[in-house]
C-alpha cells in the first residue's frame, strides 16, 4: 500500500479526462473505486474537488490517496496493433513518428477503453524502448501527430509544445461563413460544470473571471460553398477545446459539434461527424534542432465531404504575418 502522493500533470497530458489519466498512471485502480475516491474529496485536482470527466491541465497536481499495489498484467501488443499503427505513419526517423490519427480512435485509456493509439504503441518497442506520446488529440479529432521513438526526444518535443513552440495548423468545416474572412479570435475560456438536461457536465465556455484562461485562434477562410465553409486554424495557445468553442462563438460552429454548437452544426447531407483536422505542425527537430513542418493527408469523413463540395484537398495554407 502507498502512501499520499502528489503527481503533476505533464506538458503531453494536457487536457486528459482525470479517469483517464488516472488509469494511465495507475491501472490498478478500477473506476469504481476512482468514483469513490473523488466523491471523498480523496482525490483532488490543485487542492479542489473535481468529477472523473474533468478536463486536467500541464501543472496542475493531482492529490493520489493510498493504493493498493496490485497492478493487473498489461495488456500486450499484438502484431495486429504493430501493423495497425504502422499503416497510420506519415514520416519516420529515429527521433520521431509522425502518424496520421484515424477519426475515433482515442489517445490514451480510459474507463471502459478497449482500444487506443498509446496501448497500440507498445507494439513497435524496439530494444527496451517503447515510442512516447508527447502531446494528444481528441478522440474525435483526427490528423496529424508526433510521436517520440527516444526519452530524450520526448522530453525535447515536450519542452517544445509546452513553449509554445510548435505552429499547428487545422483544417475543419464551419456552418455559416465568418465575417471578416480571416483574423484573430482573442477570447478567454474556462472550465464550467453546466447544468445540462437531467445532469451536470463539464463545458469549455467563454470566460472573463479569475478561472479565464487566455485562448488567441487565427483564423482563414480557404473555401466557401453554400452554408459551409472551408476554414484554417491555427491555435495561438492550445487550450482544451479551444478551436470548437472559438469557432461557435463567431458564429460559425464546426460541422458535427453538437456539443458546442448545437443544432447549427448539423448540415443537411453531410457526415454528423465533427470535421476537425490537424492538418500540419512546424517544429523543432528533437535531434538536430532544425525546424521541419509535415503534413497528414485528409482522411476519413472529412475526406468525403471535402470531395462533395469539391474543395481543393491538397491545398497550402500561408498565414500572414500581420494577421495579428
Amino acid at each position: 500500500m502507498s502512501g499520499v502522493q502528489t503527481k503533476t500533470v505533464k506538458a503531453d497530458e494536457e487536457g486528459m479526462r482525470l479517469d483517464r489519466w488516472f488509469k494511465a498512471h495507475f491501472p490498478q485502480v478500477r473506476h469504481g473505486e476512482l468514483e469513490k475516491f473523488l466523491r471523498k474529496g480523496q482525490v483532488r485536482v490543485s487542492g479542489g474537488r473535481a468529477k472523473s470527466n474533468r478536463r486536467l491541465e500541464a501543472g496542475e497536481e493531482v492529490r493520489i490517496p493510498p493504493l493498493s499495489d496490485d497492478a493487473p498484467a498489461p495488456r500486450k501488443a499484438s502484431p495486429a496493433d504493430a501493423g495497425a499503427v504502422r499503416k497510420l505513419i506519415v514520416y519516420e526517423d529515429d527521433a520521431i513518428i509522425a502518424l496520421n490519427k484515424p477519426f475515433g480512435l482515442a489517445v490514451q485509456g480510459g474507463s471502459g477503453m478497449k482500444q487506443h493509439l498509446d496501448g497500440m504503441l507498445a507494439a513497435l518497442e524496439k530494444d527496451g524502448e517503447r515510442p512516447r506520446l508527447v502531446h494528444r488529440l481528441d478522440k474525435d479529432t483526427g490528423g496529424l501527430m508526433l510521436v517520440a521513438k527516444t526519452r530524450q526526444a520526448a522530453q525535447r518535443l515536450g519542452d517544445a509544445f509546452k513553449s509554445h513552440d510548435v505552429d499547428k495548423t487545422y483544417w475543419a468545416l464551419v456552418a455559416g461563413l465568418p465575417r471578416p474572412k480571416e483574423g484573430t479570435i482573442d477570447l478567454p475560456i474556462a472550465k464550467k460544470m453546466m447544468r445540462i438536461g437531467e445532469g451536470e457536465e463539464e463545458r469549455v465556455v467563454p470566460a472573463d473571471g479569475e478561472d479565464a484562461k487566455k485562448a488567441i485562434t487565427d483564423y482563414q477562410t480557404m473555401e466557401e460553398a453554400g452554408p459551409v465553409t472551408f476554414l484554417a486554424m491555427r491555435p495561438v495557445t492550445g487550450r482544451t477545446h479551444q478551436l470548437r468553442v472559438h469557432a461557435a462563438a463567431i458564429g460559425c460552429p464546426i460541422v458535427g459539434d453538437g456539443k458546442y454548437g448545437g443544432e447549427k452544426s448539423r448540415i443537411e447531407g453531410v457526415s454528423p461527424k465533427l470535421h476537425l483536422f490537424c492538418r500540419s505542425m512546424t517544429f523543432p527537430h528533437p535531434k538536430t534542432g532544425r525546424r521541419m513542418t509535415l503534413d497528414a493527408p485528409l482522411s476519413g469523413h472529412m475526406l468525403e465531404t471535402w470531395k462533395f463540395f469539391t474543395f481543393e484537398k491538397n491545398v497550402k495554407v500561408d498565414w500572414p504575418e500581420d494577421l495579428r
